[in-house]
């Protein structure tokens, strides 16, 4: 076999003949649809691109949906759904396979959408979204109803136009398509942002929710069959009503909904009461109440009429109070007669002690007590200085300044004695750590691997950097690094045995033959 130096078959490289084949993929199959089921889905990856495979009955291909076009796609990759994606093929040159980068996701006939459909219904029902114990009544008469549908649709038009004619209200549309693929966020938008509006803010918070679409294909109305919007309309705090389709249209929003109406006006007339209805009840009700009050009226003057006769009457019932009070009328003039003549008995008695001498000798005697009491009071002041004085005294004997300072002088110079022992003992901590330290570092030195290198021997690597400690580890063709003690040197395994291998001499480099150089036109491409 003639060697490949001295045949005229030139020679490509991996990287070559990678990004050949690469260009050869993507223009021969640029624009793809492809039809399978997908396997190996597990969500996004930590980058935000997901990566799973398409496979049929014979074939599997890898496949990858980057992070902006997983934020747009309207049906969502999900483990075992059958799906036509489309895309374009191309190669990853780092792993030699070939792969579909997908665009846009579709599921592969309406049998597959229903399959996808019960799935969510079962996945839902089993958190216990669909419990009737859960769902709310809706208010009697809501004073602002909030409506998320198209305002360009025919919906909005027969919702507003049946609600005046029932019982008008103030309505809120928020915006929304009803179909494509940024439908479902933007219901789900729709039904948070109503749920977020303050109930005194400058936009009033609506009594009640109102969901509406017309009907459609499944294709049309699977927006309402989204988990986002089923699970936002389960958590609204305000009461919701479905009416999306036809009557018999089902969506996922049908179930977790407070309510289900048929069709948009349905929904309307379920809303709110008919207003001319509830004006003749209201006036039905109030001449019941009338009747019931005059009636409950002639009952009670009846029944005051028959206690009135059982009543003793007025002369007999204050016969004998007014008697008792002429008696105590008696009474009162004769105890006011005694009680003057008692009162100026006294004041005559007292009149005839009230003379100068008996005023007299009462002051000459209160003067004498108040002397008396004035120089006891002096004695005892002057005791009671005398006292306190020799308290302090005593006070400023017991508090000389030597003798308080006694006990700190005597701390202090122990504090002194412990600081110079504390010096000593942390100087010779010190000095033990540094010796031992010392002793560490040599022998750290001596165990060091760099000076193993010095003796001759090497350290083996791969191209990842990693430890090569088998021969086992090594192919044929590995890039390696050998690390001597005086530096890195690049090396290219070769033939690979489990014997060691003898010494091999250094082959003397060969002069090359000169030969006439061939160029690349004499051969064609391969491809």
């Amino acid at each position: 076999m003639a060697k490949p130096s001295e045949t005229n078959v030139a020679e490509f490289s991996v990287s070559d003949i990678a990004f050949a084949v690469k260009r050869m993929v993507e223009d021969s199959f640029g624009y793809v649809r492809v039809r399978g089921e997908i396997s190996g889905f597990r969500g996004q990856a930590a980058s935000g691109h997901c990566y799973f495979t398409l496979k049929d009955e014979k074939a599997r291909l890898d496949s990858v949906i980057w992070r902006g076009t997983f934020q747009k796609l309207k049906v969502k990759p999900e483990e075992g759904l059958e799906v036509i994606a489309t895309g374009r093929l191309t190669t990853f040159p780092g792993a030699s396979k070939y792969q579909i980068v997908v665009e846009s996701l579709e599921p592969a006939g309406v049998g597959a959408l229903m399959a996808l459909l019960e799935e969510r219904k079962k996945k839902l029902a089993a958190e216990g979204l669909f419990d009737e114990a859960r769902k709310r009544n809706l208010p009697y008469l809501p004073r602002t109803i909030g409506v998320v549908t198209s305002p360009t649709g025919a919906v909005i038009r027969d919702i507003v136009h049946r609600l005046s004619d029932r019982f008008p209200v103030r309505v809120l549309v928020w915006p929304v398509r009803v179909q494509g693929e940024s439908s479902a966020d933007e219901v789900t938008a729709a039904i948070k942002g109503f749920n977020n509006l303050e109930a005194d803010g400058p936009v009033p918070r609506p009594d009640l929710l109102i969901v509406a679409r017309g009907g459609g294909s499944i294709e049309d109305l699977w927006s309402f069959n989204e988990e986002n919007v089923a699970r936002a309309a389960a958590a609204s705090d305000i009461p919701l009503i479905s009416a999306v389709g036809h009557e018999t249209d089902w969506t996922l929003i049908d179930f977790v909904s407070d309510l289900r109406a048929p069709t948009p006006t349905g929904a309307a007339e379920m809303a709110v009461p008919v207003r001319h209805e509830l004006v003749a009840s209201v006036g039905d009700l109030e001449r019941r109440l009338e009747n019931a009050t005059l009636r409950h009226l002639d009952r009670c003057r009846t029944s005051l009429r028959g206690l009135e006769r059982a009543l003793p009457s007025l002369k007999d019932l204050m016969a004998l109070p007014r008697q008792r009070l002429d008696a105590a009328g008696e009474r009162l003039s004769r105890a006011l007669e005694a009680g003057t003549a008692l009162q100026k008995n006294r004041f005559t008695s007292l009149a005839a002690r009230m003379n100068e001498k008996a005023l007299t000798r009462m002051l000459v005697r209160h003067r004498e007590i108040a002397s008396t009491l004035s120089a006891r009071m002096a004695r005892a002041g002057d005791s009671d200085v005398a006292r306190r004085r020799q308290k302090l005294d005593n006070l400023a004997a017991r508090l000389d300044p030597r003798l308080l300072l006694r006990p700190y002088e005597e701390k202090v110079r122990r504090c002194e004695d412990l600081g110079r022992r504390g010096t000593d003992a942390f100087s010779r901590l010190v000095s033990d750590r540094r010796k031992s330290l010392a002793s560490f570092s040599k022998l750290m030195d001596a165990f060091s691997f760099e000076n193993v290198l010095q003796r001759g021997f090497a350290i083996v690597r791969s191209d990842e950097g990693a430890i090569v400690r088998s021969v086992s580890q090594v192919s044929a063709g590995d890039g390696l690094s050998l690390q001597f003690g005086d530096g890195l040197i690049a090396a290219r395994a070769g033939e690979v045995s489990g014997d060691a291998p003898a010494a091999v001499p250094t082959p003397k480099p060969k002069r090359a033959k000169k030969k006439a150089a061939r160029t690349s036109e004499d051969q064609g491409s391969l491809f």
